[in-house]
């Protein structure tokens, strides 16, 4: 296997290899920046970084990953709760940031990045098994719990994602993501380390931010590529970009067709999880459906299963969806140490239901703890009625879920942003478009719905 951050060992230099708002490092730069860093935290046996977006989070990621510690990205918006359950659950010896208030309330010392330091030989590669990092990811219940992705699971990801998005050197990819999730932080950063592209950081998703950096590849989510057609100028200057690429959660079907219409081209949807990293994507090359997530990435298989576990046909058939390859994480940490992955024979139960047609492409369905609506003897997706929902031309955001029922078990309930618009009328117009068990029973008209960093809904704040 090559080194993780292959790319950035080449000969050949890059003058702006990695850029944000406030400057621009060589690929030289950043390696002899990251290869002194290193020679400071090696030894250690687990760093944090926090995690802002800018040129101190590559090189201390970097440094990381070069010395053969493994790194958790710590949001820099952490409460204090939230920071000390990830620094003492990690057992991090240190964090690494230019903010000497980056530790909050903790005990931990903290090295600065940006200082200037004596340029240091190069690492010897660690072993690909080795962990790379953790991913903190929030479960149903309990505090987040850290994901351990190791090097190898990283280098295999990012090469499926090469062949199927036909990445390559000569690629500008262009995001503002938070560095502390697999979508800004894996695909965003370790992408252009490993395969040889620019990366321009925006350092905030904007519309106007994108459209002025002229990249061949554009990464977002849903709420991002939603702005970005409420801007039309702006998504309009998108047009000599090869690649849009949306994930981390659905992308409604009316921002598909927008971004269509405005852009030239349909974006390019992906699924995964911080457990998996990316499994299933539609292709650079191929076509590109609305509401759908593609087929399997290279050395990805995948299945559905019923309630009991049997594996059901391709087909029309809502299932839980599991997966296994060589991108699986090894499993969650505790008191600094991981634990054995809960794949069982492989197989990793995503927690996802889906759909998986006879030609192999997956619609996901959502979360089985909340997206999957069992109500009156049905098993509806709340992603399908939250479609329906937002094909409504007052509707901005819809969001459902299901709430207890005396008599159905689960009824249909839906949270929605909208303007002049009665919940009978929304419920009317769905019933218009979806059988009659997949209508919302009670409608909410809220001014906002409650989203995590990564744009995603958070549905245990609404139930």
């Amino acid at each position: 296997m090559t080194r993780l951050l292959d790319a950035l060992h080449e000969p050949a230099d890059l003058a702006d290899a990695v850029r944000d708002a406030h400057g621009a490092l060589s690929r030289h730069q950043l390696l002899g920046r990251a290869a002194a860093l290193a020679a400071e935290v090696a030894g250690r046996r687990m760093v944090a970084v926090h995690a802002e977006p800018n040129l101190a989070t590559v090189v201390a990621i970097t440094a990381a990953l070069l010395a053969g510690v493994p790194a958790v990205p710590l949001p820099p918006d952490a409460g204090e709760l939230e920071r000390a359950h990830v620094l003492n659950d990690s057992c991090a010896e240190l964090i690494l940031s230019d903010d000497p208030a980056a530790a909050g309330a903790s005990a931990l010392p903290v090295m600065p990045v940006s200082t200037p330091r004596t340029p240091g030989d190069v690492p010897a590669e660690p072993d690909p098994s080795a962990p790379g990092l953790v991913l903190y990811t929030s479960g149903t219940t309990g505090p987040p719990k850290g994901a351990v992705l190791s090097r190898a699971a990283l280098a295999a990801d990012l090469d499926a994602l090469a062949t199927v998005w036909r990445w390559t050197g000569a690629d500008t990819l262009v995001h503002g993501l938070p560095l502390f999730h697999v979508h800004g932080l894996v695909l965003g950063v370790l992408g252009p380390l490993r395969l040889g592209s620019r990366l321009v950081h925006t350092g905030r998703p904007t519309p106007q931010a994108y459209a002025a950096a002229s990249g061949t590849m554009y990464f977002g989510v849903p709420t991002v590529w939603s702005r970005v057609c409420s801007a039309p100028t702006a998504a309009r200057a998108l047009r000599a970009a090869r690649l849009l690429v949306s994930g981390s959660a659905p992308l409604p079907v009316p921002v598909f067709d927008d971004l269509v219409a405005l852009t030239g081209q349909a974006p390019v949807e992906r699924y995964g999880m911080t457990e998996t990293l990316i499994t299933v994507s539609a292709r650079a090359d191929g076509e590109r459906r609305a509401g759908q997530v593609g087929l399997p990435v290279p050395g990805v298989e995948t299945r559905l299963v019923d309630d009991t576990g049997e594996e059901l046909p391709t087909g029309d058939a809502i299932g839980h969806l599991q997966v296994r390859g060589g991108t699986l994480f090894d499993g969650y940490l505790r008191a600094g140490r991981p634990e054995p992955s809960p794949a069982a024979d492989g197989w990793y139960a995503t927690g996802d239901v889906a759909v998986i047609g006879t030609d192999g492409w997956h619609r996901i369905v959502g979360r089985a703890s909340t997206d999957l609506i069992k109500t009156g003897g049905y098993r509806v997706g709340a992603g399908e009625v939250e479609d329906a929902l937002l094909l409504h031309p007052r509707v901005t955001e819809a969001a459902v879920v299901g709430s207890p029922h005396p008599d159905l078990g689960e009824q249909i309930t839906a949270y929605v942003v909208a303007d002049d618009v009665t919940a009978a009328d929304l419920v009317a117009f769905v019933a218009d478009r979806l059988a009659a068990h997949k209508r919302p029973r009670v409608v909410h008209l809220v001014t906002a719905l409650p989203r995590n960093a990564m744009g995603k809904v958070q549905k245990n704040v609404l139930r």
